[in-house]
C-alpha cells in the first residue's frame, strides 16, 4: 500500500509589523506562551479573569465552574448576560460608526455595515420577531444567503433569548426537515432565493418543500428576506416578509438577559448523514 509524502518543508516565517502586533489583543508568541502558563497554573481564575474582562455582565458570576456532575460542566452558571449587547451595543457609546462588516457579494457588490447600522437592524428584526410570539427559549431555524442578514438574524435571536439552528442555503429539503424536527423549530428566517457562483437557489421553495414532509407543525413563522425578487408561493397565514415586518419598527430593544448556561444557538457536526446530532453551545461559551 502507498503512502502520501509531504515534499513541502516550509521553513520560511513572517512576522507581524510593529505597528500591527500593537493592535493586536496578544501582540506577540512570548505573550501568547504566558498566557498558556497562567491558565495551567490555575484555569479557573484565568477564565474567571478573562470572562470579567471581556464580557460585559448584567449579573455578574460569583460561581466559577460547577463540576459536581461531570460530564456536565456549568460555567458562571448564576451570572446574566446577552451575546447581542456584548457585540454590538457595547461599541455603540465609542466606535459606533466603525465598519463592522464588510461583504462582497456574488455579483462583486461590496457592501459595509457599521455597528449602528447593525444594532439598529438587529433590534428592529428582534422586536418583530416578538410581535410575532417568538420569545426566550424558542427555537429558530436559519436558512439565509451568505448575506448580512443572515448576521442581523443570528444576533436578532440571540437578542431575544431565542436558540438558533443555522442550515447552509445549500442543503436539501430533507437536510432541512430534519433540523426543523430535531430542534423543534417554531419558527424559520430564510429568503426567496440565494445566488451562489451566478446560480440562483431556490430558498424558500425548499422551505415549503421541507415543510410539507411532515412532523412541522410547531413551525408557525416564516420570515422571507426579499433578495433576488423573484416569485415565490406565499402562505399569507404563516409567511411574512421581512422588510414588511420591520418597518416603521423601533430600533430599541431591550437584551434579554439570560443565563450563562442558557443555549444560544445548536450547530451540526460538518457532513452528517442521517439524523444530526446537535451541539448547543451557551452564552458565555460563544463569546469565550
Amino acid at each position: 500500500m502507498s503512502t502520501i509524502e509531504s515534499i513541502l518543508n516550509e521553513t520560511r516565517i513572517f512576522p507581524p509589523s510593529d505597528e500591527f502586533a500593537r493592535k493586536a489583543n496578544i501582540p506577540s508568541f512570548q505573550a501568547y506562551q504566558a498566557l498558556c502558563a497562567e491558565a495551567e497554573l490555575d484555569y479557573q481564575s484565568f477564565w474567571a479573569k478573562q470572562a470579567n474582562e471581556q464580557i460585559l455582565w448584567h449579573k455578574p458570576f460569583t460561581q466559577i465552574l460547577d463540576d459536581k456532575t461531570p460530564p456536565f460542566y456549568q460555567w458562571f452558571n448564576d451570572g446574566e448576560l446577552n451575546v447581542s449587547y456584548n457585540c454590538l451595543d457595547r461599541h455603540l457609546a465609542t466606535q459606533a460608526d466603525k465598519v463592522a462588516i464588510i461583504f462582497e457579494s456574488d455579483d462583486g457588490e461590496v457592501i459595509q455595515s457599521t455597528y449602528r447600522d447593525l444594532h439598529q437592524r438587529v433590534c428592529q428584526l428582534a422586536n418583530a420577531l416578538k410581535s410575532r410570539n417568538i420569545r426566550k427559549g424558542d427555537r429558530v431555524i436559519i436558512y439565509m444567503p451568505m448575506r448580512i442578514e443572515a448576521v442581523v438574524a443570528m444576533q436578532a435571536c440571540a437578542r431575544i433569548g431565542a436558540i438558533h439552528s443555522v442550515v447552509f442555503g445549500g442543503f436539501s429539503a430533507k437536510s432541512l426537515h430534519e433540523r426543523i424536527v430535531d430542534a423543534g423549530a417554531v419558527a424559520i428566517i430564510t429568503a426567496d432565493e440565494q445566488v451562489r457562483g451566478g446560480k440562483h437557489n431556490p430558498l424558500k421553495v425548499t422551505v415549503d418543500e421541507a415543510l410539507n414532509t411532515g412532523g412541522t407543525i410547531p413551525v408557525k413563522l416564516v420570515v422571507v428576506y426579499q433578495h433576488t425578487g423573484t416569485k415565490i408561493p406565499f402562505n399569507p397565514a404563516r409567511d411574512v416578509w421581512w422588510h414588511e415586518i420591520t418597518q416603521g419598527v423601533s430600533v430599541l430593544c431591550e437584551p434579554e438577559w439570560v443565563n450563562a448556561e442558557h443555549p444560544l444557538f445548536t450547530l451540526y457536526t460538518s457532513g452528517s448523514t442521517g439524523k444530526p446530532k446537535g451541539v448547543q453551545h451557551s452564552s458565555a461559551g460563544y463569546l469565550l
